[in-house]
């Protein structure tokens, strides 16, 4: 089972993932501090990283870049979990490298599934940063996403939208969570705004538009048409 490095101050939050990603089998190594993850990385490099940006001895985003600037480590799958939660702070993330990122509060069912999809992508040879479905690609990192090799021109929320399905692929994502996680806003009376994006996604996809399925009563999954 793939060996997993935690590294986050907060002891609490530490233990959650910890535990978590203990119950269902992953090896896990728990660091507080910037210290004690380079004094790990000196004896074993591990499958995946979840690490926090804001940490008092070295932040997260200049582990990230040394991690990606070390030839050994340059593809070593990372997501950042953190309690910023703006939109310049998501960019900043996925630009410098991170391959997702977790905002707090988080649930276990969503920390596991993207611990789970970053693990997939990295096992089958493909960049973490890489999601493909079908005829779709998206590039996390790069922010770009392509339908038959063509890229598709994307507003910041499209994307967001867009990336927290494929993310989560396969599974049905209730309206109120996507409002939630890309809007930052109640799924009462702002339905609409939700709808409308997914129209206008599926428009720009094209072929590829019919990846995204509206799951009645509950919200919308995305995955690849059965032949």
């Amino acid at each position: 089972m793939a060996t997993i490095i935690v590294v986050e101050d907060d002891l609490d939050i530490n233990d959650i993932e910890t535990i978590a990603l203990k119950n269902i089998g992953y090896d896990v190594i728990s660091c507080t501090c910037a210290g004690e993850f380079w004094e790990v990385m000196k004896q074993r490099t591990p499958e995946l990283v979840l690490l926090d940006i804001m940490l008092e001895d070295e932040d997260g985003l200049a582990i990230l870049k040394k991690l990606r600037e070390n030839e050994k480590t340059a593809g070593l799958p990372v997501i950042f979990v953190t309690a910023k939660t703006t939109e310049l702070d998501k960019v900043r993330g996925l630009d410098s490298g991170a391959d997702d990122y977790l905002t707090k509060p988080f649930g276990i069912m969503e920390l596991i599934s993207r611990v789970k999809a970053v693990l997939r992508r990295s096992e089958r040879g493909v960049p973490s940063n890489i999601i493909e479905i079908g005829k779709l690609r998206v590039d996390l990192v790069q922010r770009r996403v392509y339908v038959d090799m063509k890229e598709v021109a994307l507003t910041f929320k499209e994307f967001e939208l867009l990336k927290y399905l494929t993310t989560h692929r396969g599974a049905a994502i209730p309206r109120s969570e996507l409002m939630d996680k890309i809007w930052g806003i109640d799924f009462e009376g702002e339905s609409r705004t939700l709808d409308v994006h997914i129209m206008t996604l599926r428009k720009k996809l094209g072929d590829a538009g019919d990846y995204i399925r509206t799951v009645k009563n509950v919200g919308y999954r995305i995955e690849e048409e059965q032949s």
